[in-house]
């Protein structure tokens, strides 16, 4: 055997040794429960605890607190046996609190008890609020009952959980182990609440419309698909919200949102899951000069009430949510960073021709507006750092906007960037049904020629619209790149609680 093969042998005898020691200790865990049971003291017996204050909650308050008795529950993350008396660290919502544990405050069984509970077990404590000599605020117990026994092994507490893909798939042990991933995920709710009552505030009524549809439009994506059994048919997970919510303006809504998860049969990566939070918005009488100063309030309304400033540290960027957003079409955008003006490309052949100048792919089905948006796509985006309104999108890639009077190919549409993000993309909303039912039709024959995303005509829709909608600005936000721009996360896994992950069984 050479020096290389004692090496790796040596690494699997220790990591044998390690399995044998974990399982040594989960063996001890369960021959704990089993002897609590054995005396009538098993925990999951234990319906309720009367909890009376959180950590936080007695820390902040301790002037008024000291000497008064108080009961909390949580999770024992730390313990410090020291013969008669012994110290614990309790983790709860709010975060953690020292609890000091004497066998002569909780008597001689309570406290053999104790010594024998686990880091990870959750406890209830009731006591007195006192500071130590060091100046901890704690509390003095006397009474410990023991809520729930932990059969697993947490991380070891001072190299915490960082395996990220343990971390997706337990994100129970991440919101145990790793303080700032709960801290975002109560922003997350923050966020939403924000949101919510804002939109409130302004006469929005929030609805819920259907996620299984028998036709998925409202988006460019593809759709998951499943069959209902009951009415022996096929149908589709919804990938957007907007057709059900525009029936409601024709039915008189004039102010509607709904907050849902969508579903879009793609891949993943740090910006995109397969299910996802979004919002959608609708007002009538208003167009999409509205919603760019509706998203422009909403937005610095929501960072400061949920982060208190409007200057937002992303990264290693200040994002300035406080100054007015930067509003800018795309073909100005397109001709700023390459120096092509598509105003002055006359068609198609043109616009191929100079893309194959700049090396920009396209299809052999793509027009001069899906090229417009191919050049926005290569060369602009990365750009776009600081809140930017990128407005007119070519008619092509906008099938439900309304035209430009003054530049039919092009539509009033705006997209959100900030972080070089799209944040949200909104339109005046195409109210002409027989407009919207020839976009249907470009729609399908880009569907015949091999785009999967492209959207399918919708009768009832169309018959909706012939009823009569009125003028009607609307917009898409998503949810989960809002919370990581104001939580400060890199990647949608990072806000999302169970983001989708490949099966350990494939």
């Amino acid at each position: 055997m050479n020096i290389g093969e004692k090496g790796v042998a040596a690494v699997g005898e220790t990591q044998n040794a390690q399995e044998q020691d974990i399982k040594q200790l989960l063996k001890v865990r369960r021959e704990k429960l089993a002897a609590l049971q054995e005396k009538g003291k098993d925990p999951f017996q234990i319906t309720k605890y009367d909890v009376t204050h959180h950590s936080l909650e007695i820390k902040e308050g301790f002037d008024a607190l000291e000497g008064s008795a108080v009961s909390i529950a949580g999770r024992v993350m730390s313990k410090r046996v020291m013969g008669k008396a012994s110290f614990c660290n309790v983790q709860d919502i709010q975060g953690n609190i020292q609890s000091y544990v004497a066998r002569d405050s909780i008597g001689e069984e309570s406290y053999a008890d104790f010594k024998k509970y686990d880091v990870g077990d959750i406890v209830g404590i009731r006591g007195e609020v006192f500071k130590t000599k060091t100046g901890e605020i704690s509390i003095h117990a006397a009474e410990v009952t023991l809520l729930s026994k932990s059969l697993q092994i947490l991380p070891e507490k001072y190299h915490g959980l960082v395996n990220t893909d343990i971390r997706y798939r337990q994100r129970y042990t991440d919101l145990i182990m790793n303080e700032e991933v709960k801290e975002t995920f109560v922003k997350r709710s923050r966020i939403i609440s924000s949101i919510r009552r804002y939109l409130d505030s302004q006469g929005f009524l929030e609805v819920e419309t259907p996620m299984l549809v028998s036709n998925a439009g409202g988006a460019a994506a593809r759709p998951f698909e499943t069959h209902y059994n009951a009415l022996d048919e096929d149908v589709k997970l919804r990938i957007s919200l907007e057709l059900y919510l525009k029936r409601l303006i024709v039915g008189g809504m004039e102010r509607v949102y709904e907050i849902g998860r969508v579903f879009r049969n793609e891949g993943l990566d740090t910006r995109h899951n397969p299910e996802f939070t979004l919002m959608e918005l609708y007002q009538a009488y208003t167009d999409y000069n509205g919603m760019m100063d509706l998203t422009e309030n909403m937005f610095r309304h929501v960072a400061q009430e949920v982060c208190g400033t409007t200057t937002i540290s992303y990264g290693d960027v200040e994002i300035d949510l406080g100054s007015p957003f930067k509003r800018i079409t795309m073909t100005e955008a397109v001709k700023e960073y390459t120096g092509v003006d598509f105003d002055q490309i006359g068609n198609t052949e043109e616009a191929k021709r100079i893309a194959d100048e700049k090396g920009v792919h396209y299809e052999a089905r793509h027009t001069k507006g899906d090229i417009l948006s191919l050049f926005f796509e290569e060369f602009v985006e990365e750009h776009l750092v600081q809140p930017t309104f990128v407005m007119d999108h070519p008619v092509e890639i906008s099938p439900l906007t309304k035209r430009k009077p003054d530049k039919p190919d092009y539509v009033e549409r705006f997209e959100l960037f900030i972080t070089c993000r799209e944040m949200c993309n909104a339109y005046s909303e195409l109210n002409d049904p027989i407009d919207q039912r020839a976009r249907f039709a470009a729609q399908e024959e880009a569907f015949a020629a091999g785009d999967e995303e492209a959207n399918h005509t919708d009768e009832d829709f169309l018959n909706a619209l012939e009823i009569g909608m009125p003028p009607t600005g609307g917009i898409g936000y998503g949810i989960d790149r809002l919370v990581m721009l104001l939580t400060d996360s890199p990647a949608i896994r990072d806000v999302l609680l169970f983001p989708t992950m490949k099966s350990l069984d494939k």
